[in-house]
Protein backbone atom coordinates (compact mmCIF):
# COMPACT_ATOMS: atom_id res chain seq x y z
CA UNK A 1 0.00 0.00 0.00
CA UNK A 2 3.10 2.64 0.69
CA UNK A 3 4.60 2.01 -2.88
CA UNK A 4 1.64 2.10 -4.25
CA UNK A 5 0.55 5.69 -2.37
CA UNK A 6 3.99 6.51 -3.58
CA UNK A 7 3.76 6.00 -7.48
CA UNK A 8 -0.04 7.06 -7.20
CA UNK A 9 1.67 10.66 -5.92
CA UNK A 10 4.40 10.48 -8.22
CA UNK A 11 1.90 9.97 -11.27
CA UNK A 12 0.05 12.67 -10.00
CA UNK A 13 2.82 15.26 -9.79
CA UNK A 14 4.24 13.87 -13.22
CA UNK A 15 1.05 14.45 -14.91
CA UNK A 16 0.92 18.24 -12.74
CA UNK A 17 4.28 19.16 -14.75
CA UNK A 18 3.31 17.74 -18.21
CA UNK A 19 -0.12 19.75 -17.84
CA UNK A 20 1.46 22.55 -16.68
CA UNK A 21 4.03 22.18 -19.69
CA UNK A 22 1.30 21.53 -22.19
CA UNK A 23 -0.68 24.51 -21.39
CA UNK A 24 2.52 26.82 -21.84
CA UNK A 25 3.77 25.10 -25.11
CA UNK A 26 -0.05 25.72 -26.79
CA UNK A 27 -1.32 28.56 -24.88
CA UNK A 28 1.88 30.77 -24.55
CA UNK A 29 3.46 30.67 -27.58
CA UNK A 30 3.42 33.87 -30.13
CA UNK A 31 -0.14 33.40 -31.50
CA UNK A 32 -3.50 34.28 -30.89
CA UNK A 33 -6.03 31.35 -30.03
CA UNK A 34 -9.02 33.20 -29.47
CA UNK A 35 -7.95 34.30 -33.19
CA UNK A 36 -7.12 30.68 -34.07
CA UNK A 37 -10.82 29.95 -32.41
CA UNK A 38 -13.04 32.41 -34.19
CA UNK A 39 -11.24 32.33 -37.29
CA UNK A 40 -9.43 34.54 -39.99
CA UNK A 41 -12.57 36.53 -41.22
CA UNK A 42 -13.45 37.30 -37.34
CA UNK A 43 -13.30 41.50 -36.82
CA UNK A 44 -11.18 42.83 -33.79
CA UNK A 45 -14.44 43.65 -31.73
CA UNK A 46 -15.46 39.71 -32.02
CA UNK A 47 -11.64 38.25 -31.37
CA UNK A 48 -12.02 40.54 -27.84
CA UNK A 49 -15.94 38.68 -27.69
CA UNK A 50 -14.18 35.11 -28.10
CA UNK A 51 -11.35 36.03 -25.87
CA UNK A 52 -13.58 36.93 -23.21
CA UNK A 53 -15.74 33.85 -22.95
CA UNK A 54 -12.94 31.30 -23.00
CA UNK A 55 -10.87 33.08 -20.37
CA UNK A 56 -7.80 34.26 -22.35
CA UNK A 57 -8.16 38.01 -21.16
CA UNK A 58 -6.94 36.94 -17.66
CA UNK A 59 -3.27 36.47 -16.50
CA UNK A 60 -1.13 33.54 -17.86
CA UNK A 61 -1.38 32.19 -14.48
CA UNK A 62 -5.02 32.65 -13.80
CA UNK A 63 -5.85 30.67 -16.92
CA UNK A 64 -3.65 27.88 -15.64
CA UNK A 65 -5.44 27.36 -12.59
CA UNK A 66 -8.40 27.59 -14.45
CA UNK A 67 -7.61 24.88 -16.44
CA UNK A 68 -6.87 22.93 -13.34
CA UNK A 69 -10.28 23.48 -11.82
CA UNK A 70 -11.84 22.45 -15.12
CA UNK A 71 -9.86 18.77 -14.86
CA UNK A 72 -11.02 18.78 -11.15
CA UNK A 73 -14.52 20.09 -10.48
CA UNK A 74 -15.23 21.37 -13.74
CA UNK A 75 -15.51 24.82 -15.80
CA UNK A 76 -18.43 27.02 -16.88
CA UNK A 77 -17.95 28.38 -20.50
CA UNK A 78 -19.63 31.83 -21.86
CA UNK A 79 -21.70 31.21 -25.22
CA UNK A 80 -22.88 34.80 -25.68
CA UNK A 81 -25.81 34.90 -23.03
CA UNK A 82 -25.76 31.50 -21.55
CA UNK A 83 -23.14 29.28 -19.64
CA UNK A 84 -22.24 26.20 -21.11
CA UNK A 85 -21.08 24.05 -17.95
CA UNK A 86 -18.08 21.31 -19.09
CA UNK A 87 -18.71 18.58 -15.91
CA UNK A 88 -14.88 17.03 -14.72
CA UNK A 89 -12.45 16.25 -16.42
CA UNK A 90 -12.65 19.18 -18.81
CA UNK A 91 -10.21 19.27 -20.96
CA UNK A 92 -12.11 22.65 -22.84
CA UNK A 93 -13.90 23.33 -26.19
CA UNK A 94 -12.91 22.28 -29.41
CA UNK A 95 -12.69 25.18 -31.61
CA UNK A 96 -13.78 23.76 -35.06
CA UNK A 97 -17.06 22.63 -33.67
CA UNK A 98 -17.35 23.64 -29.61
CA UNK A 99 -17.91 20.49 -28.71
CA UNK A 100 -16.16 18.99 -25.01
CA UNK A 101 -13.18 18.33 -25.42
CA UNK A 102 -13.59 15.08 -22.83
CA UNK A 103 -16.29 13.67 -25.24
CA UNK A 104 -14.66 13.60 -28.47
CA UNK A 105 -12.02 11.86 -26.69
CA UNK A 106 -14.33 9.80 -25.07
CA UNK A 107 -15.25 9.22 -28.63
CA UNK A 108 -11.93 7.80 -30.31
CA UNK A 109 -10.79 5.94 -27.20
CA UNK A 110 -12.81 2.70 -27.52
CA UNK A 111 -11.20 2.24 -31.16
CA UNK A 112 -7.53 3.27 -29.93
CA UNK A 113 -7.68 1.21 -26.72
CA UNK A 114 -8.93 -1.98 -28.76
CA UNK A 115 -6.32 -1.82 -30.70
CA UNK A 116 -3.48 -1.01 -28.26
CA UNK A 117 -4.63 -4.23 -25.99
CA UNK A 118 -5.01 -6.84 -29.14
CA UNK A 119 -1.49 -5.62 -30.79
CA UNK A 120 -0.05 -6.26 -27.56
CA UNK A 121 -1.20 -9.82 -27.22
CA UNK A 122 0.25 -10.14 -30.71
CA UNK A 123 3.69 -8.95 -30.51
CA UNK A 124 4.28 -10.54 -26.75
CA UNK A 125 2.70 -13.69 -28.10
CA UNK A 126 5.04 -13.22 -31.36
CA UNK A 127 8.38 -11.76 -30.21
CA UNK A 128 8.91 -13.48 -26.86
CA UNK A 129 7.72 -16.83 -28.76
CA UNK A 130 10.25 -15.67 -30.99
CA UNK A 131 12.91 -14.82 -28.77
CA UNK A 132 12.81 -17.65 -26.64
CA UNK A 133 12.96 -20.05 -29.49
CA UNK A 134 16.02 -17.98 -30.95
CA UNK A 135 17.49 -17.88 -28.08
CA UNK A 136 17.69 -21.76 -27.29
CA UNK A 137 18.71 -22.72 -30.57
CA UNK A 138 21.61 -20.31 -30.30
CA UNK A 139 23.70 -21.04 -33.21
CA UNK A 140 21.60 -22.90 -35.43
CA UNK A 141 19.49 -22.60 -38.49
CA UNK A 142 16.59 -21.82 -36.72
CA UNK A 143 17.83 -18.75 -34.64
CA UNK A 144 19.72 -17.36 -38.24
CA UNK A 145 16.16 -17.58 -39.79
CA UNK A 146 14.43 -16.21 -36.92
CA UNK A 147 17.32 -13.75 -36.41
CA UNK A 148 16.45 -12.56 -40.32
CA UNK A 149 13.17 -12.25 -39.80
CA UNK A 150 13.22 -10.14 -36.86
CA UNK A 151 15.66 -7.70 -38.66
CA UNK A 152 13.10 -7.11 -41.26
CA UNK A 153 10.44 -6.61 -39.16
CA UNK A 154 12.46 -4.14 -37.74
CA UNK A 155 13.43 -2.26 -40.59
CA UNK A 156 10.02 -2.25 -42.23
CA UNK A 157 7.68 0.67 -41.90
CA UNK A 158 4.34 0.13 -40.06
CA UNK A 159 2.50 1.65 -42.65
CA UNK A 160 4.40 -0.77 -45.55
CA UNK A 161 3.80 -3.79 -43.59
CA UNK A 162 0.26 -2.76 -43.52
CA UNK A 163 -0.16 -2.59 -47.01
CA UNK A 164 1.29 -5.47 -47.84
CA UNK A 165 -0.92 -7.30 -45.62
CA UNK A 166 -3.83 -5.70 -47.12
CA UNK A 167 -2.57 -6.45 -50.90
CA UNK A 168 -1.86 -10.16 -49.63
CA UNK A 169 -5.02 -10.72 -47.00
CA UNK A 170 -7.75 -8.59 -48.56
CA UNK A 171 -6.92 -8.19 -52.59
CA UNK A 172 -4.58 -11.02 -53.96
CA UNK A 173 -5.35 -14.22 -51.08
CA UNK A 174 -9.55 -12.82 -50.65
CA UNK A 175 -9.37 -14.27 -47.26
CA UNK A 176 -11.02 -11.42 -45.76
CA UNK A 177 -12.80 -7.96 -46.90
CA UNK A 178 -10.78 -4.58 -46.96
CA UNK A 179 -11.35 -3.81 -43.37
CA UNK A 180 -14.16 -1.18 -42.19
CA UNK A 181 -14.15 -0.37 -38.11
CA UNK A 182 -17.42 -1.65 -36.67
CA UNK A 183 -18.03 -0.57 -32.71
CA UNK A 184 -17.77 -3.60 -30.18
CA UNK A 185 -20.87 -2.72 -28.64
CA UNK A 186 -22.33 -2.71 -32.07
CA UNK A 187 -21.19 -6.37 -33.65
CA UNK A 188 -18.35 -8.15 -31.28
CA UNK A 189 -18.11 -10.85 -34.35
CA UNK A 190 -17.59 -8.30 -37.09
CA UNK A 191 -15.52 -5.62 -34.74
CA UNK A 192 -13.14 -8.88 -34.32
CA UNK A 193 -12.99 -9.65 -37.91
CA UNK A 194 -11.95 -5.95 -38.94
CA UNK A 195 -9.33 -5.70 -36.17
CA UNK A 196 -7.62 -8.62 -36.89
CA UNK A 197 -5.34 -6.80 -39.73
CA UNK A 198 -4.39 -3.49 -37.86
CA UNK A 199 -3.87 -6.17 -35.13
CA UNK A 200 -1.71 -8.17 -37.08
CA UNK A 201 -0.07 -5.05 -38.70
CA UNK A 202 0.58 -3.24 -35.24
CA UNK A 203 1.57 -6.61 -33.43
CA UNK A 204 4.48 -7.68 -36.24
CA UNK A 205 5.90 -4.17 -36.19
CA UNK A 206 6.51 -4.08 -32.58
CA UNK A 207 7.20 -8.26 -31.99
CA UNK A 208 10.64 -8.01 -33.99
CA UNK A 209 11.68 -5.67 -31.57
CA UNK A 210 10.37 -7.52 -28.45
CA UNK A 211 12.00 -11.25 -29.80
CA UNK A 212 15.54 -9.37 -30.17
CA UNK A 213 15.36 -7.88 -26.50
CA UNK A 214 13.57 -11.10 -25.03
CA UNK A 215 16.83 -12.98 -26.82
CA UNK A 216 19.37 -11.25 -25.46
CA UNK A 217 17.82 -11.12 -21.85
CA UNK A 218 17.60 -15.04 -22.16
CA UNK A 219 20.50 -15.50 -22.93
CA UNK A 220 22.17 -13.09 -20.48
CA UNK A 221 20.16 -15.34 -17.66
CA UNK A 222 21.35 -18.73 -19.15
CA UNK A 223 24.80 -17.83 -18.38
CA UNK A 224 24.19 -16.66 -14.72
CA UNK A 225 25.50 -19.16 -12.25
CA UNK A 226 22.53 -20.20 -10.42
CA UNK A 227 20.98 -21.62 -14.07
CA UNK A 228 24.00 -23.74 -13.97
CA UNK A 229 23.74 -24.55 -10.52
CA UNK A 230 20.05 -26.13 -11.59
CA UNK A 231 21.56 -28.00 -14.61
CA UNK A 232 24.37 -29.25 -12.33
CA UNK A 233 21.46 -30.63 -9.81
CA UNK A 234 19.60 -32.36 -12.42
CA UNK A 235 16.95 -29.70 -13.09
CA UNK A 236 15.41 -30.72 -15.99
CA UNK A 237 16.02 -28.28 -18.99
CA UNK A 238 12.24 -27.39 -19.44
CA UNK A 239 11.97 -26.43 -15.77
CA UNK A 240 14.71 -24.20 -15.83
CA UNK A 241 14.11 -22.56 -18.91
CA UNK A 242 10.16 -22.58 -17.74
CA UNK A 243 10.77 -21.62 -14.04
CA UNK A 244 14.24 -19.68 -13.95
CA UNK A 245 15.50 -18.28 -17.20
CA UNK A 246 11.91 -16.79 -18.52
CA UNK A 247 11.01 -15.18 -15.23
CA UNK A 248 14.74 -13.74 -15.16
CA UNK A 249 14.05 -12.26 -18.84
CA UNK A 250 10.69 -11.18 -18.50
CA UNK A 251 11.36 -7.52 -16.26
CA UNK A 252 12.99 -5.82 -19.00
CA UNK A 253 10.04 -6.92 -21.66
CA UNK A 254 7.49 -5.81 -19.05
CA UNK A 255 9.40 -2.58 -18.83
CA UNK A 256 9.13 -2.03 -22.64
CA UNK A 257 5.40 -3.06 -22.73
CA UNK A 258 4.24 -0.76 -20.17
CA UNK A 259 6.24 2.26 -22.00
CA UNK A 260 4.72 1.03 -25.94
CA UNK A 261 0.97 0.18 -24.23
CA UNK A 262 0.74 3.72 -22.83
CA UNK A 263 2.38 5.42 -25.90
CA UNK A 264 0.25 3.23 -28.36
CA UNK A 265 -3.02 4.82 -27.26
CA UNK A 266 -2.52 7.74 -28.70
CA UNK A 267 0.44 6.78 -31.13
CA UNK A 268 -1.08 4.48 -33.49
CA UNK A 269 -1.47 7.32 -35.76
CA UNK A 270 -0.37 5.55 -39.25
CA UNK A 271 -2.49 2.57 -38.47
CA UNK A 272 -5.57 4.14 -37.60
CA UNK A 273 -5.07 5.90 -40.50
CA UNK A 274 -4.46 2.79 -42.53
CA UNK A 275 -7.64 1.03 -41.59
CA UNK A 276 -9.70 4.22 -41.07
CA UNK A 277 -10.20 3.09 -37.46
CA UNK A 278 -11.28 6.82 -35.60
CA UNK A 279 -9.23 6.54 -32.23
CA UNK A 280 -7.39 8.81 -30.61
CA UNK A 281 -4.44 9.24 -33.33
CA UNK A 282 -6.55 9.95 -36.02
CA UNK A 283 -8.27 12.66 -34.01
CA UNK A 284 -4.78 14.31 -33.20
CA UNK A 285 -3.52 14.24 -36.31
CA UNK A 286 -6.91 16.01 -37.90
CA UNK A 287 -6.85 18.50 -34.51
CA UNK A 288 -3.22 19.25 -35.54
CA UNK A 289 -4.07 20.06 -39.31
CA UNK A 290 -6.66 22.40 -38.35
CA UNK A 291 -4.76 23.99 -35.18
CA UNK A 292 -7.79 22.70 -32.86
CA UNK A 293 -5.49 23.09 -29.73
CA UNK A 294 -7.69 22.36 -26.62
CA UNK A 295 -8.45 19.13 -28.14
CA UNK A 296 -4.20 18.61 -29.42
CA UNK A 297 -3.55 19.04 -25.52
CA UNK A 298 -6.07 17.34 -23.69
CA UNK A 299 -5.44 14.20 -26.31
CA UNK A 300 -1.34 14.71 -25.49
CA UNK A 301 -2.32 14.74 -21.90
CA UNK A 302 -4.75 11.63 -21.92
CA UNK A 303 -1.24 9.90 -23.49
CA UNK A 304 0.68 11.21 -20.83
CA UNK A 305 -1.53 9.85 -18.72
CA UNK A 306 -1.60 6.42 -19.90
CA UNK A 307 2.01 6.08 -20.41
CA UNK A 308 2.56 7.28 -16.55
CA UNK A 309 -0.20 4.75 -15.65
CA UNK A 310 1.05 1.68 -17.66
CA UNK A 311 4.93 2.63 -15.73
CA UNK A 312 3.35 2.32 -12.56
CA UNK A 313 1.59 -1.35 -13.27
CA UNK A 314 4.99 -2.25 -14.71
CA UNK A 315 6.60 -1.66 -11.30
CA UNK A 316 3.94 -4.06 -10.31
CA UNK A 317 4.75 -6.46 -12.56
CA UNK A 318 8.05 -6.38 -12.15
CA UNK A 319 7.74 -7.61 -8.62
CA UNK A 320 5.28 -10.81 -9.40
CA UNK A 321 7.61 -11.68 -12.53
CA UNK A 322 11.16 -11.71 -10.56
CA UNK A 323 10.78 -11.73 -6.35
CA UNK A 324 14.46 -10.46 -6.31
CA UNK A 325 12.84 -7.05 -6.82
CA UNK A 326 12.07 -5.17 -3.74
CA UNK A 327 9.70 -2.14 -3.70
CA UNK A 328 10.35 1.00 -1.59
Amino acid sequence: MRFAAKRLLGAVLVLLVLSAALYALFYLVPGDPAQLACGERCSPAQVAQVRGQLGLDEPAFAQYLHFLQGLFAGRDYSAGTSLQHCAAPCLGLSHQNDQQVTTLILAGLPATASLAFGALVVWLALGVGTGLLSALRRGGATERVLTVLTLAGTGTPVFILGLLLLMAVCAYLQWLPFPSYVPLSQDPEQWAWNMLLPWLTLGLFESAKYARLTRSSTLEVLAEDHIRTFRAYGVSERAVVTRHALRGALPPVIALSALDLGSMMGGAMLTEQLFGIPGLGRLLIESVRSVDLPVVVGVVLVIGTAVVLANAVADVLYALADRRVVLS
